[in-house]
């Protein structure tokens, strides 16, 4: 009896054909290998953020911490916790390396990890962010050496790192970085005793040159990695690019992060290779390595449709946020409204001074708040710069005076920031009383324009 022509002729739809591409299987010695490189990083930065008193500096010894917006309920633990905390941080991620349930391992240092980087807005950097988004990744995704990946696996991971070169490129096209050569023209100059390199940094067409091919690396690295021809000389320029950055500027493990990161654009199976050259040399006439692939036959179902969405869920924010911005008005590098978790790579050098006039309204006297003497030296410079932070010190001034018998004081703020070479300028409205504002999403309009 023939088939039913309806049923004959159907075919698959295109998201089901996306599904089924994306499962194709992959050799998964190289989403292995970016699991124990990565946690191994997160180790010895853990180790490091202990061993040089961090923990202490920047958890316990405050006397307040700077909320996140939609935060304020993650606080750091009391007494011994925060220790704890960084120990437990260091094991998950050891396990994590070792491949002892990488899954739970990386949900572990995901929590843990994300906890201390919510604590406190002064201690943000763009790859805590990195770190805690890629764990996030590594809590779904097979990284096991020993049987194939599907192919969503490593385009993910790509697509994750690529991102974080492609949108610290597009942030440098303006005008402070490519035609007044701002802020490495002024941190180069600071540079002039650097070996070899000093009187070179020294000088401003070295800035502009290196501004501008920092945009162009930045902007074009990704795909010169996923081609087989430039993907070697493009990594050697990426190694180069980080170290440089990193010998010249304090960016902490970022270096080392994005270098170990961008091995996930070489071909899945590079770790085979690279170990099987490092065993026993390859003869002159021995015929090519055949390409790369799974170890073990596989058939891996199609993507589900709630992996897809989960998917395209998170690479939707992943793009959205770095372009929120736009939403603002004004210099976002002046106002750093939808500036957090961007990547805008140093793109700015700003210094401020910021000190408070608290008005008792029932009996119109005046108190004068000079915040770095309750602060951190690195949370009163971080504060000093940033309207949010600003904001939040003001309501916890206010906080501070109703429970001294002072309530419903008026908090106003005479901020002062250098921006990029600039003179200094007002930050905040002299007028506005910061104690009656909220935060939030929207812009906020007790900022003053950049000058």
């Amino acid at each position: 009896m023939p088939a039913s022509p309806g049923l004959a002729d159907a075919q698959p739809g295109p998201l089901s054909r996306l599904r089924r591409r994306l499962a194709r299987p992959v050799d998964g010695a190289a989403l292995a290998a970016f699991r124990v490189l990565f946690a191994a990083l997160l180790v010895i930065g853990t180790l490091r953020f202990a061993a040089r008193g961090w923990i202490a500096a920047m958890y316990i010894d405050p006397a307040y911490h700077f909320p996140y917006w939609g935060f304020a309920w993650v606080r750091p633990w009391p007494g011994v916790g925060m220790y704890l905390h960084f120990a437990a941080l260091a094991l998950a991620g050891l396990a994590l390396a070792l491949g002892l349930r990488p899954r739970l391992a990386a949900l572990v240092c995901f929590v843990l990890f994300t906890h201390a980087e919510l604590i406190d807005k002064a201690a943000y950097l763009n790859h805590y962010y990195f770190v805690s988004v890629v764990l996030l990744l590594l809590v779904f995704l097979p990284t096991r050496a020993d049987r194939p990946a599907p192919a969503w696996a490593l385009y993910a991971l790509r697509l994750q790192v690529g991102l974080v070169y492609g949108f610290a490129g597009l942030a440098k096209l303006r005008g402070d970085w490519l035609l007044r050569a701002q802020p490495l023209r002024t941190w180069q100059a600071a540079h002039a005793d650097f070996p070899l390199l000093g009187p070179l940094l020294a000088r401003p067409e070295t800035a502009t040159f290196m501004s501008w091919a920092g945009a162009a690396f930045d902007l074009s690295v990704p795909f010169l990695l996923l081609h087989p021809r430039t993907r070697v000389p493009a990594y050697l320029a990426l190694l180069g690019f980080h170290g440089l950055t990193g010998a010249l500027f304090p960016i902490g493990m970022f270096p080392w992060l994005m270098s170990a990161s961008a091995l996930i654009f070489f071909p899945p199976g590079w770790p085979r290779r690279f170990l099987r050259a490092l065993r026993r040399p390859v003869p002159a006439d021995s015929p090519p390595v055949p390409a790369d692939s799974p170890p073990v036959p596989a058939d891996i179902p199609a993507l589900s449709r709630l992996g897809l969405l989960a998917l395209t869920l998170h690479f939707t924010g992943q793009f959205a946020l770095p372009l929120r911005h736009h939403l603002y008005p004004g210099d976002h590098g002046w106002s750093e409204e939808g500036w957090r978790f961007a990547w805008h790579v140093m793109l700015v050098e700003k210094a401020g001074t910021v000190s408070y006039r608290v008005r008792d309204p029932q009996t119109g006297r005046v108190f004068v708040v000079h915040p770095e003497d309750d602060l951190t030296a690195q949370q009163a410079a971080q504060m000093a710069i940033a309207p949010d932070m600003i904001l939040d010190y003001a309501h916890h001034l206010a906080a501070q005076f109703a429970a001294r018998g002072v309530p419903g004081v008026e908090v106003r703020a005479d901020a002062f920031v250098a921006y990029n070479g600039r003179p200094g300028a007002r930050l905040i409205d002299p007028t506005v009383d910061l104690a009656r504002e909220r935060d939030g999403l929207g812009p906020k309009r007790w900022i003053l324009p950049a000058p």
